[in-house]
């Protein structure tokens, strides 16, 4: 119990430290830093791109239809949202959505691995391709060839899946999107319950 009070003070002050960040421009464009949410002690953290329109209005992760198809896969293979931990690449929506620049990754990238660290997951999940192109920075990734497939990340399974909001956007991903949940399920049952 000792060391999930930790990690939650932790990840409060972290989250402090960065809430009026100014690294990049996105600073002056958010309306909420989105810092991440979730269990401090949390087995799998979820790692997407950037906030969407709802989630820099909430400043929480993943709130939208994406987050609640999320929400929908994880009760598929019996966890609860409650249980992981949801955070960003980035922590400020980039207008209009569009892609983070390399200057935005880079300000935030360092916030990230500070997360990463305190959390301490057994399954570190990126969701959808720029998220993993970030983090695992394999050369010629494709997300429709590699998602599912367990990667190494400093001694961190790593599991690039399909975004949300890409099934969303294209059915077709939401095969794929279910096949790598079952993957989770698969690593997890692995690596002790």
């Amino acid at each position: 119990m000792a060391k999930q009070t930790d990690k939650a003070k932790q990840l409060k002050e972290l989250n402090k430290f960065c809430a009026d960040c100014q690294k990049c421009i996105l600073g002056s464009t958010r309306t909420n830093l989105v810092f991440g949410v979730g269990n401090p002690d949390a087995r799998i953290m979820f790692t997407g791109e950037a906030p969407g329109a709802d989630e820099d209005r909430l400043g929480v992760p993943f709130v939208g239809r994406a987050g609640k198809l999320l929400d929908q896969c994880l009760a598929d293979i019996g966890i609860a949202r409650e249980d992981v931990y949801i955070a960003n690449i980035i922590k400020c929506r980039p207008p209009g959505n569009r892609d983070p620049l390399p200057a935005e990754i880079e300000a935030c990238k360092e916030l990230l691995f500070a997360q990463i660290a305190i959390i301490q997951p057994v399954v570190l999940c990126t969701l959808g391709r720029h998220a993993a192109e970030t983090l695992l920075a394999i050369p010629d990734f494709k997300i429709s060839r590699d998602h599912g497939k367990p990667m190494n990340w400093q001694g961190i399974v790593a599991l690039p899946v399909f975004h949300p909001a890409a099934a969303l956007h294209q059915p077709a991903n939401l095969t794929g999107l279910r096949f790598d949940f079952q993957q989770l399920k698969s690593l997890l049952e692995r690596k002790g319950g």
